[in-house]
């Protein structure tokens, strides 16, 4: 029966081959330079081959210490995939959710908070990120996200499809002509959004203007452009001119006199909003109860949305 290495020559060897250096993964282990060169020798000498190299004043891994290195890796992770899942299992009163960055900060955060009222026994963990979890992973219970690529996820369900409509601040109008019809925009400041490339992005001004039968010969290229927006609201908010902005993430500040919807004349988004989960987050009774309430506050939102098609 063979014996494998010591523990901790292989978890040194790991380290400073993730690090890139022996210096680097000495202070990311907390040991000495020295103290992790002696574990490398003694793992070389258990194996009776080198892993490292010497190039210039660095050591670097050799061809085979590259390959072994990657199985070591491998090994590692999942030796942390699994402490995490036990991790997580002490605690199964917590909840993770991923969410693209401007829908969770303008739609999901504040509705989760008045969710998590109703729950006050849980710890909620609201990630805003536009990168996808693994299918795999062991963090994240719920994501929402949109698009047509979700579409073949294996647990998956559409939320809503939401639609942009022109908003301001209130004070923007207060000392300007009346607006009487869409055209009456063409000489606002114009504030865009562009998701491009991570996502196709919303309708834009002139798609827009177009739908409502309006020249846009005299439209002009936006000048303040945006890849979030949560920001394009926020420039409106702030004074700025008018967004073409979801109706989703603008429920909030229009109840609350933060913004006004000249034209009621929405545009839906090409793709909806999408929620997934992993495999066996129904396992546990607070994913099954955020689970059902998302889908009510969903078509809630989605009746909001269609209103303003009409």
């Amino acid at each position: 029966m063979s014996t494998l290495p010591p523990l901790r020559a292989l978890q040194v060897f790991e380290a400073v081959g993730r690090c890139g250096g022996v210096a680097e993964a000495a202070k990311r282990l907390g040991i000495s330079a020295g103290a992790v060169s002696q574990q490398i020798k003694l793992l070389e000498d258990t194996l009776g081959m080198s892993l490292m190299q010497k190039d210039g004043k660095r050591l670097r891994l050799t061809t085979i210490g590259r390959r072994y290195h990657e199985s070591c890796a491998a090994a590692f992770e999942s030796l942390r995939v699994a402490h995490a899942e036990m991790e997580r299992a002490k605690n199964v009163r917590n909840l993770s959710v991923s969410a693209l960055p401007s829908l969770l900060s303008k739609w999901l955060a504040p509705r989760v908070m008045a969710w998590q009222t109703q729950h006050p026994e849980l710890s909620v963990y609201l990630d805003g990120t536009h990168t996808e979890p693994s299918p795999e992973g062991y963090e994240i219970d719920f994501r929402v996200s949109y698009g047509e690529r979700i579409v073949e996820a294996e647990n998956a369900i559409e939320l809503f499809r939401d639609s942009v409509v022109p908003v301001c601040s209130p004070a923007w109008l207060s000392d300007k002509a009346p607006l009487a019809e869409p055209a009456d925009l063409l000489p606002h400041p114009l504030i865009a959004v562009d998701w491009l490339p991570k996502f196709t992005s919303p309708p834009s001004w002139r798609d827009w203007f177009e739908a409502n039968g309006v020249d846009c010969g005299a439209l002009h290229n936006p000048r303040h452009v945006y890849s979030l927006s949560s920001v394009a609201i926020q420039a409106a908010i702030d004074g700025h001119g008018f967004a073409l902005a979801q109706s989703s993430m603008i429920c909030d500040d229009v109840a609350a006199g933060r913004l006004v919807v000249p034209f009621k004349l929405g545009l839906p988004l090409p793709w909806p909003y999408f929620l997934t989960w992993k495999k066996s987050a129904f396992d546990q009774p607070q994913c099954r109860s955020f689970h059902r309430w998302l889908l009510t506050r969903a078509r809630e939102q989605q009746q909001i949305n269609d209103a303003m098609l009409q």
